[in-house]
């Protein structure tokens, strides 16, 4: 079985997966087969079934755990092993509403800043639509402050895309910058490099906590906010979708959902008549 594994792993680095999704789809694929105890030439797509059942049953794993278990099971069935079994209807992930700041909510979260890196961290996330780990991994020679923009290198699904920054953001930035070593990499350091998801999400939940924010806050939640605002702002659906850098703008048009200033300009259709 290691030799299998290590072939996906190769696989999965050829294929240009980060190393987050490597290290999923290698554990999903090792759980497996701790469980199911065959060679994976013998594995039918009734051990798959049964595996699943007992995931739902059993475990009651929600369907975004079971979608990605079924995921790392089919590349290293069809990748690696050269076999098409894991077609299997399985309960499909649920398409829930994302929460969201109001404009008010966001400008009480910066007022909350405990730090005035604390504070440029949650503006530059906020402004840019980044994930936690695109702005954790931000290097200072991804930004190209004369031009008002900078790159996400290497972002979900191994792509670049660039980033545009608030004018008034750019001159924090660089006063911001002046402050770090002359030879740092990271824009925010760390002590193993740059600094961690974890210090990220921990400023932002203790801002919204200080400004009283009565919604589950996120780093997440940020990202989602920049997306609405900007579509209640008049910024096309699909130049969000570029923005935010998703492959399907169906993931971007839940955010026509939450919308609520866009509803509220809707003029109700009893209003038409005299």
């Amino acid at each position: 079985m290691d030799n299998y594994l290590k072939k996906l792993e190769t696989e999965l680095k050829l294929r240009g997966f980060s190393k987050r999704t490597l290290e999923i789809y290698t554990s999903n694929v090792r759980l497996f087969f701790e469980n199911i105890k065959k060679d994976p030439n013998e594995i039918t797509s009734d051990d798959l079934r049964e595996y699943f059942g007992k995931l739902i049953s059993d475990q009651k794993l929600k369907p975004r755990s079971i979608s990605l278990k079924k995921s790392s099971l089919k590349f290293f069935f069809e990748e690696i092993v050269k076999k098409r079994i894991t077609d299997i209807d399985l309960p499909k992930i649920p398409r829930s509403i994302p929460t969201v700041l109001t404009k008010e909510e966001v400008k009480r979260l910066f007022d909350s800043a405990s730090t005035k890196k604390s504070l440029l961290i949650m503006k530059l996330i906020y402004s840019t639509g980044l994930r936690v780990s695109e702005c954790a991994n931000l290097r200072i020679s991804d930004l190209e402050l004369d031009n008002n923009q900078g790159w996400v290198r290497a972002g979900k699904g191994n792509k670049d895309r660039p980033i545009f920054l608030s004018n008034q953001l750019i001159e924090d930035l660089k006063r911001y910058i002046l402050t770090l070593s002359e030879n740092e990499i990271y824009l925010f350091p760390g002590k193993n490099g740059h600094i961690t998801i974890r210090n990220i999400q921990y400023i932002v939940k203790t801002a919204a906590k200080k400004a009283k924010i009565n919604k589950k806050i996120s780093v997440h939640k940020l990202r989602h906010s920049f997306a609405t605002h900007n579509l209640e702002n008049g910024v096309d659906i699909r130049l969000i979708q570029e923005l935010l850098g998703h492959s399907d703008l169906s993931t971007t048009q839940i955010y026509t959902k939450v919308s609520h200033e866009q509803l509220k300009k809707i003029k109700n259709v009893l209003d038409y008549i005299g």
